[in-house]
Order: C-alpha cells, then sequence, then structure tokens
C-alpha cells in the first residue's frame, strides 16, 4: 500500500512514517521543510497528490498550538480548515484515494466528569479557535464524504512518547528533572499539576491510525485514546523515580495555566470494536523510554526536536 503523510516531520507524523515502512508499506512523506506542498496551496497540493497517486493519505499537517491559534484565530482556520479542503477536493479529483483526517479531541470542549467517558456521540463544545478550527475540519470531511469520497475521521486524544518536543509537558518535565538531577537542585517550581488527561503512547497511536485506514467504515469517526486518566503529577513523579533523586515540586501561581478541565478521560469503543485495536505499550514503559530520552538530550546525544509541521502539532 502506498501511504502519504502530511505533516510527516511532526511527532506523529515521524512515528506513523516509522510504522508505515516497518510494515513493508510505501511511504510519501510531505514536510515543507523539504519543499513539499503548503496544503493552503491548492494547485500544488492537487498536482503532488496526482503525481503520488497514493492508496491512504494521513492528513496530520495543522496549526495545533492553542495559544497561536487565540493570537491568530484566521490564520489557523485557514491552515485548518482551507488546507484540510485543500487535501479533501485533490483526493477527489485525482482518484479518490481514502483520506484519513486526524482530528483532535479538542473539539469536545468542557466536558463535565459526569459525561465521562467522551465517545464519539458526545456533544461537540469547541472552546478555542484551534478546536473550531478542527469541527470546520471535520464537516468539510463529512461533505466530502457525501460526495463520494471514502474519508474517516480520528479525534486524537494526549499522546506522548519518545521523540516529542519539549514544548509539551511530558518531555518538558522529563528534562527539567534530569537537569535539575545533574545540577544537585532539589526541587523544581512547577504549576497545578492535577488536572487529568488520557495519554496514549505516539506508538500505539500511529499504529490505530493505520488500523483505521485500513479496517475503519467510510464517513465514520473514532476517538483513539486509552481509557485511563492520568495526572501531571502521575507522570512527573514517575520521572522523579526514574531520577534515583530527592525533587520536589514548589508551586509557582506564575506557571499556572488558565483554568482547565479537571478530567478528561476517552472511549475507544467503537475502533476496538471495529479493528481490535487496544493500547500495547505501558504506561511505565513510555515514561521509560521519555525520560532516557531526556538524558540523551542532556549529554548532548539526540537532536533537538521540533513542533510538527505546518508551525504546530497534532498532539
Amino acid at each position: 500500500m502506498r501511504s502519504l503523510i502530511t505533516g510527516a516531520s511532526g511527532f506523529a507524523g515521524r512515528a506513523l512514517h516509522t510504522y508505515l515502512e516497518t510494515a513493508g508499506g510505501e511511504v510519501v512523506a510531505w514536510s515543507r521543510r523539504n519543499g513539499d506542498p503548503d496544503i493552503c496551496d491548492r494547485p500544488r497540493v492537487t498536482a503532488a497528490i496526482s503525481a503520488a497517486q497514493p492508496d491512504v493519505i494521513y492528513h496530520l499537517a495543522a496549526q495545533s498550538n492553542v495559544p497561536t491559534a487565540w493570537a491568530n484565530p484566521a490564520e489557523t482556520m485557514r491552515i485548518n480548515n482551507e488546507g484540510t479542503q485543500n487535501i479533501l477536493d485533490a483526493a477527489i479529483e485525482t482518484g479518490g484515494a481514502r483520506v484519513v483526517l486526524i482530528s483532535s479531541a479538542a473539539v469536545y470542549g468542557e466536558i463535565e466528569e459526569a459525561e465521562l467517558p467522551i465517545t464519539e456521540a458526545t456533544e461537540l463544545r469547541p472552546s478555542n479557535p484551534y478546536a473550531e478550527s478542527k469541527v470546520a475540519a471535520e464537516r468539510a470531511a463529512i461533505e466530502a464524504a457525501h460526495r463520494g469520497l471514502d474519508v474517516i475521521c480520528i479525534r486524537a486524544f494526549n499522546h506522548f512518547g519518545p521523540g516529542q518536543s519539549t514544548d509539551f509537558a511530558a518531555p518538558a518535565f522529563a528534562s527539567r528533572i534530569a537537569r535539575a538531577k545533574r545540577d544537585g537542585k532539589e526541587s523544581i517550581e512547577v504549576g497545578l499539576l492535577d488536572a487529568r488527561r488520557d495519554f496514549t503512547d505516539v506508538r500505539d497511536v500511529v499504529r490505530a491510525y493505520h488500523l483505521a485506514a485500513t479496517l475503519g467504515d467510510t464517513g465514520m469517526t473514532y476517538n483513539v485514546c486509552s481509557g485511563v486518566d492520568r495526572s501531571m503529577r502521575d507522570i512527573s513523579n514517575g520521572f522523579v523515580k526514574r531520577s534515583g533523586a530527592n525533587i520536589s515540586f514548589v508551586h509557582s501561581p506564575e506557571l499556572e495555566r488558565p483554568a482547565e478541565t479537571p478530567v478528561i478521560r476517552g472511549s475507544a469503543q467503537r475502533l476496538r470494536d471495529k479493528t481490535g485495536w487496544e493500547p500495547e505499550i505501558a504506561f511505565e514503559q513510555s515514561l521509560d523510554d521519555i525520560y532516557e530520552e531526556a538524558l540523551a538530550n542532556l549529554a548532548g546525544k539526540c537532536a533537538p526536536r521540533d513542533n510538527d509541521d505546518q508551525k504546530g502539532s497534532d498532539d
């Protein structure tokens, strides 16, 4: 099978590329850094997809940095909605490759704990420009399905693992704790650590993308999540344990993020029923791998990771 990945230089894009090639597939990996089409350049997108003739298009490229979305909502909508529309239209015009649109659990917005777990039937209540843009992209996909395109949507919850930029919480904490141990510090300042999120290792996430692409039903939406909620305190304490140091957390109001939904936990039952997918990588293994990478970065053995392609990420 020949696959095309947009946003291939990003966190999930790199993991997906590796997974597909290891599985024996042929991969066309788009990254603007390599001179590949900007997804908002409709003529180039159409020409490039026509030349590539993929069987499946995994559309990961997006502007998904929430502060950037607040600062420039119009540009975020342009990239995430118009860019997605270009991919969908090009797929229709060039032979109808299956399109796997990677959306986000952010589309569910503010969730009450009584509503958990979040299923695909949960009401969409987007609460920021990034989430709004993803809802718009999903609507474009539904419209394309009505026009005959073979397309499915994936709502990805939080994912983490080796290879993620320190712009994100888990690798940032691993890096800070590794540095604190090296420097002999006994504490680090933190914001609030009690919000709970549904984390899945990125290697399990991209396996879910592939299974959905292979077995999913046209026009359907699938959550990709672990079904377990964990706090940043759980993650941070895990890294302290791995450091072997006695490092404590000191609360700093300056590091607090704006009010968040206290708990987010999803259900991937629809995906499980259709494909048999289950997370395989244990939470503790993910923490091991993230911390080992933090140590390697600290020793200068790894190149720093950038955010995902199209100025943002698919996290």
